[in-house]
């Protein structure tokens, strides 16, 4: 009884602060299809409390120990895909993001900005001109996240963003027009590259691998990736993990402007 009177402020917040950090890790779990794995590890995790700290069984207690001290460890390479995206998402939180602006003493802005437009309309003018021939393309234009990674899959270019070049390049008979585009730094950095697709169950079914992979970029980057359908011409933008699906291009226009400029 006197333990529980005992129960401060400081007791709450740290009951608060684990139910959210279970809470945070069971959605992280369901996203990912984990969900069973999850459960299996609360199981042990409350039988080993239980046998270690109120049955105090010794031998058993400590077996359970070391199982823990080394799964721990097995934990974290079974699952660095699921982590990593954890703190990609701690790390770009919005406050986060500001910070950053803070810490960069607002560096640039007019010219960034003059430069970030240049590059932009092409972009849209070349998704119409796709989309009014049915033409499919996946661009995915780099933000705060490097995408060196996904650049090495594909054939670099490194190139002026221009309106003729992404058109020649999604061709239809273009050796590079199946996988993505990486747009970098005002400049077309890789074709052909390969994306992380996504298994979200929560993608309608008549949406096709572009679609798919433009979600997987944007699940696990700050990277807006823009699909134009092969089958209907639609436009669509994925970011943060959501579609903008069916855009004209006016609607490209102004996403693109308001996110990246």
């Amino acid at each position: 009884m006197l333990e529980f009177i005992n129960f401060g402020i400081k007791d709450i917040v740290d009951v608060v602060l684990v139910a959210l950090i279970l809470y945070y890790a069971y959605r992280l779990m369901k996203e990912s299809r984990s969900l069973n794995v999850f459960i299996g590890i609360i199981i042990f995790v409350i039988v080993w409390l239980v046998v270690s700290q109120i049955l105090e069984m010794k031998l058993l207690g400590s077996i359970m120990d070391k199982l823990v001290s080394v799964g721990v460890i097995g934990l974290m390479i079974i699952f660095q895909e699921d982590i990593r995206k954890f703190l990609y998402n701690v790390g770009s939180h919005r406050r986060m993001r500001t910070m950053k602006r803070i810490l960069s003493l607002g560096r640039s802005d007019n010219s960034a900005k003059h430069n970030v437009k240049k590059t932009l309309m092409p972009v849209v003018m070349a998704c119409m001109n796709m989309s009014k021939r049915c033409e499919g393309a996946l661009i995915v234009i780099q933000r705060s996240v490097p995408l060196d990674d996904i650049v090495q899959t594909g054939d670099q270019i490194d190139a002026n963003v221009t309106q003729q070049l992404i058109e020649n390049i999604f061709f239809k008979n273009s050796p590079l027009h199946d996988g993505a585009m990486i747009i970098a730094n005002q400049r077309i950095r890789a074709a052909a590259c390969i994306l992380p697709v996504s298994h979200n169950l929560d993608i309608p079914k008549e949406l096709g691998l572009r679609h798919r992979a433009a979600m997987g970029i944007s699940q696990e980057s700050d990277a807006l990736a823009i699909v134009v359908s092969e089958e209907t011409g639609s436009i669509s933008v994925a970011m943060k993990g959501e579609f903008r699906l069916r855009l004209t291009a006016e609607a490209l226009d102004s996403i693109l402007a308001q996110e990246l400029i």
